[in-house]
This record gives C-alpha cells, sequence and structure tokens, in this order.
C-alpha cells in the first residue's frame, strides 16, 4: 500500500508449563520463554510501529514482593527499548553466572520474566503516539487474582454505550477508549465473579471456608470464559484481546465474526498465541500445521494449574475473516497469505494484457510498494503462462500449415512478461518542511527510479498492493516514475478499489478521503445527477437514530451508478498531479470482487469493497461518515 494508513495492532503471549529451571536444562537457557516473546514481537513488527508494550506474572514470588508487571513505551524502536529494559539486570553478568542463578533468583533480579508473558504492537488507530495510549492495559488490586492486565488488536464500534453501561453499574473509569471500556467491563465482572464465589464457599456456606484457604480456592475456581461471556455479551466490532491476572490464569478471546485473526501453538511445555501464524512458526520452529486458529467466538482459558480449554463464550455470527489482513497487513511470509497474494495478482493477467493491447514488447512490469511484490510475482508468472499458451497455438498451427519459421520459432518461445526494479523507496526521507509546496517537493522524492530501465515507447505496468487515499501515488509515485518518460503508466491495484470506512482495527472512517469515492462524487455531479448526494443524505438522516441492526448501507446508491471500468477511468484522472510536466497516459487497473474471492475463498471481510458489514456497528459507522462528509466534519465516525 503506498498510502500511509494506521496498521493492525499485534498480539503475543508465552505461557509456560514448565519452571524456569526446566527451560535452562531443556534448551541450555532459563530466558528461552522471554526470548521467544521478542521473537514474537519482532516478527510482528509489521502490525506495530509507534508503541509497543509487555506484561508478566512471576508465579510463585515471596509474600510481599511484586508479581504482576507491565513495561511500555512509546519511543523509537519500542521493541527494542523494552527488552533492553527487561535484560538491564543481567547486563554486568556473564553467561556462567546467569547460568548459575535460579529461576526464583532470575525473578527477582527481573520484574518482567515470568511464566506468563503478554506481548503488545501498537499502531495507533486514534489517539496520540503516548505511553498511555499502549497496551497493555492494567487494573491493580490488593487481591492476587483481582488484579488485570488486557491487550489486543480490536476496535469497538460501541464504545461509547459500553462505558455509559459501567456508568449505570455504579463505576468511574478514567477514559472512555475501547481498551479501557474492555478493561473495565471484564474487571468488573472478574469482581463480580469473587464475590459470587466467596458467598458460595466463605462462612455460613456448605464448604465454610475463611482467610487464605477462602482465598486461594477462590482463585483455583474462577471461570474466567464465565467472566467473559457476561462482560462480552454486547461487545460489537473486530477484537482479539489476551487478559493475564495477577494469579497466573490466561484468557485469549476472538471476536464471534472472526474478523481479527488469532493463532495457537500449544505443546507440553509452552502456549503461545499470536495476531499471525509465520510469527508462531518462525519463533517455536514448527510447521505451519503445528499452528492452530482460535475458532471465532471461542476463548482460550490457561488456569494457573496448567488446565487448558477453549469453548465458545458468544453467540457466533457468520465468518467473515478480514480480506486485508491477507492482503497487506500479515506477514507475507506465512504460506497461505503467500498464495493468496500471488493469486491475486494472478487473476489481473488477462486485464492488464487488454490494458496494454497485448503489446508485451513495448511493456515494463514492475511493483510499488514492497509488499506488493508478491502479487507483482503471481502476475508476471500468469502473463508468461497465458503468452506460453497462446504462442504454443499458434506455434502449431505453423507447423500444421506447414509455414513456420526459424524466426517465428525464435519469437514465439522467447516472448515474456520483461520486469524490472523500476522503483525503490527511500525509507528514512523525512517530509520536516510543513509549508505545502516545499512539503509536496519532499514528498515526491521518497521515491526514486532505476534510470534506464524503460525506453522511448514503453508502457509502465506497476502493481500496488491497495489504494486507499491515492495521495501518495498522485504526490510522489506518478511524479516519480512519469521522469523514466514511459509513453503510458498502468496503475495495477490486487486489491478492489476501498469505497467503505472501516471500524474494526485501522483508521479509515473519513469517507471522503477514499480516492474510489471521491472518483463516484465526481462522476455524479459530472453527470447532473447531484440530486442523489442530498437523497443519500436524507436517507442517512432518517435512520441516524435507529438502532444499528436496523440501519442499511444507503451509500451504495452512490457506487452503483458506474461499473468498475468508469470508476477506474476517473481514478486514473485524479492520481495525475496539475503540477504533472510529463503528458503520457495513466490508466488504472483495479481487482474486481469476483478474482478477490477467488483468491482467498475463506475470507469473506470484504466490507472496505462491497459496504456488506459483519455487525451491525458498522452500518451505523458508515451512516455517521457519510453525514461527517456532507458536513465537512473530518472528526472519526466512531
Amino acid at each position: 500500500m503506498s498510502d500511509r494508513i494506521s496498521h493492525e495492532c499485534g498480539l503475543a503471549v508465552v505461557r509456560l508449563l514448565k519452571p524456569l529451571d526446566w527451560y535452562r536444562e531443556e534448551h541450555g537457557d532459563s530466558l528461552w520463554g522471554l526470548r521467544r516473546l521478542f521473537l514474537l514481537m519482532e516478527k510482528q513488527h509489521n502490525r506495530g510501529q509507534d508503541g509497543a508494550g509487555i506484561g508478566a506474572v512471576r508465579f510463585d514470588m515471596p509474600a510481599g514482593e511484586r508479581y504482576l508487571s507491565r513495561l511500555r513505551s512509546a519511543k523509537r524502536n519500542p521493541i527494542e527499548r523494552l527488552f533492553d529494559t527487561v535484560m538491564k539486570p543481567l547486563r554486568n553478568l556473564s553467561m556462567e553466572k546467569i547460568d548459575a542463578l535460579s529461576g526464583l533468583d532470575l525473578k527477582r533480579r527481573m520484574p518482567h520474566l515470568g511464566e506468563l508473558m503478554l506481548g503488545h504492537l501498537r499502531y495507533g488507530t486514534h489517539g496520540g503516539r503516548t505511553i498511555t495510549a499502549c497496551h497493555p492495559y492494567l487494573r491493580k488490586n490488593i487481591v492476587a487474582s483481582r488484579n488485570l492486565a488486557v491487550a489486543g488488536n480490536f476496535n469497538l464500534t460501541n464504545s461509547k454505550l459500553l462505558f455509559e453501561e459501567l456508568m449505570e453499574y455504579g463505576l468511574d473509569p478514567v477514559g472512555d477508549s475501547d481498551t479501557q471500556v474492555v478493561l473495565e467491563k471484564i474487571g468488573y465482572y472478574l469482581d463480580r465473579e469473587h464475590e459470587h464465589l466467596a458467598a458460595t464457599m466463605g462462612p455460613g456456606s456448605f464448604q465454610a471456608l475463611e482467610g487464605r484457604e477462602l482465598a486461594e480456592t477462590v482463585s483455583t475456581e474462577l471461570d474466567l470464559v464465565r467472566v467473559l461471556r457476561n462482560a462480552a455479551d454486547r461487545f460489537d466490532g473486530g477484537y482479539v484481546f489476551a487478559s493475564i491476572v495477577g494469579n497466573g490464569d490466561l484468557l485469549v478471546c476472538r471476536d464471534p465474526a472472526g474478523i481479527r485473526p488469532a493463532f495457537l501453538y500449544r505443546d507440553d511445555t509452552v502456549v503461545s498465541v499470536a495476531s499471525e501464524r509465520a510469527a508462531l512458526v518462525t519463533a517455536f520452529n514448527v510447521e505451519p500445521d503445528a499452528i492452530e486458529e482460535i475458532p471465532p467466538a471461542h476463548a482460550l482459558e490457561v488456569k494457573r494449574n496448567g488446565a487448558i480449554r477453549i469453548e465458545p463464550f458468544i453467540e457466533p455470527l457468520p465468518v467473515r475473516k478480514c480480506t486485508f489482513e491477507r492482503i497487506y497487513f500479515s506477514r507475507g511470509n506465512d504460506r497461505d497469505i503467500y498464495r493468496e497474494r500471488k493469486r491475486l495478482g494472478a487473476n489481473l493477467a488477462e486485464r492488464v494484457l487488454e490494458a496494454i493491447d497485448w503489446n508485451i514488447d513495448d511493456t515494463v512490469f514492475g511493483f510499488i510498494p514492497n509488499t506488493a511484490e508478491t502479487a507483482f510475482a503471481g502476475l508476471r508468472e500468469e502473463i508468461n503462462a497465458v503468452l506460453r499458451r497462446r504462442n504454443g497455438e499458434e506455434l502449431w498451427k505453423r507447423i500444421e500449415a506447414g509455414t513456420v519459421t526459424r524466426g517465428d520459432v525464435d519469437r514465439l518461445i522467447r516472448t515474456r512478461a520483461r520486469s524490472e526494479k523500476v522503483a525503490h523507496k527511500d525509507q528514512r526521507l523525512r517530509t520536516f518542511i510543513t509549508h505545502d509546496a516545499a512539503r509536496r517537493d519532499l514528498v515526491s522524492h521518497v521515491y526514486d527510479v532505476t534510470r534506464g530501465t524503460i525506453t522511448d515507447g514503453d508502457t509502465l505496468v506497476v502493481v500496488d498492493d491497495s489504494i486507499v487515499r491515492g495521495t501518495t501515488l498522485r504526490e510522489s509515485i506518478i511524479t516519480m516514475l512519469s521522469r523514466l518518460s514511459p509513453r503510458r503508466i498502468v496503475v495495477v491495484s490486487s486489491a478492489p478499489p476501498i469505497m467503505y470506512p472501516d471500524c474494526y482495527g485501522i483508521d479509515m472512517s473519513q469517507l471522503g478521503r477514499f480516492i474510489a469515492f471521491e472518483a463516484a462524487v465526481t462522476l455524479i455531479r459530472d453527470a447532473g445527477e447531484a440530486d442523489l448526494l442530498d437523497e443519500v443524505e436524507a436517507r442517512c438522516i432518517e435512520q441516524a437514530d435507529l438502532a444499528p441492526e436496523r440501519m442499511k448501507n444507503h451509500v451504495a446508491a452512490i457506487y452503483d451508478r458506474f461499473p468498475l471500468e468508469t470508476l477506474s477511468a476517473r481514478v486514473a484522472d485524479l492520481i495525475r498531479s496539475d503540477r504533472l510536466e510529463w503528458s503520457g497516459e495513466i490508466e488504472m487497473v483495479y481487482q474486481d470482487l469476483a478474482g478477490l474471492h477467488e483468491a482467498m475463498p475463506g475470507h469473506t471481510g470484504d466490507w472496505y469493497f462491497t459496504g456488506d458489514y459483519p455487525t451491525p456497528g458498522g452500518y451505523r459507522v458508515l451512516n455517521t461518515a457519510y453525514l461527517n462528509w456532507r458536513k465537512n466534519d473530518e472528526r472519526r465516525a466512531y
């Protein structure tokens, strides 16, 4: 994606099932679990670049010593900073001295080393780049089993409503972010669970337990899945979050539509969860088939004694796994994601060949940015396969007719797509000047070209994985590519046009910023049909006070007026800067929905492209986003 948008956050959990001393004997490393956490976070670095945090529960600490800890950073290179801090107490010790320390001695020296460890990578969807916005969030109590830390990858569409519920409970939470709401909702029902268990097992009950014995029994009998059922019954959104409790219990859950991903690795020594399968495969050096997917609407609970269960906590919805996870967010070295991205590119081959009039000899293929490389590889391979089939049929016909020449053979066998590394991105170039003209000049140099890769008369085909706002294309990429002086530039998106806001994980709630929406609106106005925009506004106003379950997508009427080809042509017009001196043609080729669904049949979360939202809250966000656009209101739509 050449446009900068906020990414999905990432989650990492490591629960050791053996004492630390066991890992020293088995793996030669008492810090083996901590290093798995570090690997999981680094291998998901793509999901978080403006903050990170870790939490840990240390088992069997002597009375009076801290057992639950948290560490966060919103500075540059946050993962490195976190683990530098974690390892600081061992900095002056030799490996021999470290190996001689018992597990308890290590934990006493290292407050963030534990048997249960939680890591989070933040790429903010809302709010500033501050340490207070970094997960995990913490809820403290003098009772170990009432201490709670929560981190996750989620956005809730109805966090304000849930906050009001907390107020009705008689609570006074500080902050109304969805993370704070999740923490307080779970915390509230965790307290209720304690009260229920104490009443049924304490003085005056059949068991008549008191004091330490009662506290330990309550801690053992805590049912975190039951807590979650009560807390999450009205959550609307896409979410995966993990909760660690001060007594050593762990809870991980996934939303009922499976919007956000969650993967699990377990054996008899460790239980680990991450947002991406590839990270677990690498961290534990196992085959992909060893990794489980936590089912939608299910929770994973690991008790302090190591007992594991996975069971439903909420009624499931139709599964709508997010397609953007596959197109862009997740690491491309996941086996299935790699294949899907190649297929996305392959599905565009015929349309790209039509766009260049099958003139393969005068066409150069490339990609920008690097995240589009796999789709580009699929496109190139499929184009070459199409050419081989076509040329083979022509060659056979000439052989049968007895008209084949040596030149024919050479031409038909050697014809293939010509690819070049046409563009490079300078990752560290910063636009430190705020004056608009000067800033645009710097932006146009974020990418650089490989001169000499294009000759006069060539068409340049560049593959992007997806296009959201088109700003980078207009202000930087097209300007940069025009320096190669191609006859024509064809921009190919491996994803369909992004038409609708997202409210389940990424910051794309401002409808007017989508270049596809801008294109549709300009087409409507050019056609003299601006009344349609008024009609859609009226319908949105009419349903503004309805429950989300009764809302409909009225914005679709704007897009339904035009076929994909017409919309694509207008987008091509819009990504041409007024300051562009190059006079060549620009053409836009988008993936269609059929190609998207064929490439990833198991992932139907396509609301970005269709407006078919997986939860009712999505329609409320869309409604608000359109009304905000009509009022020139730049606020977040949820």
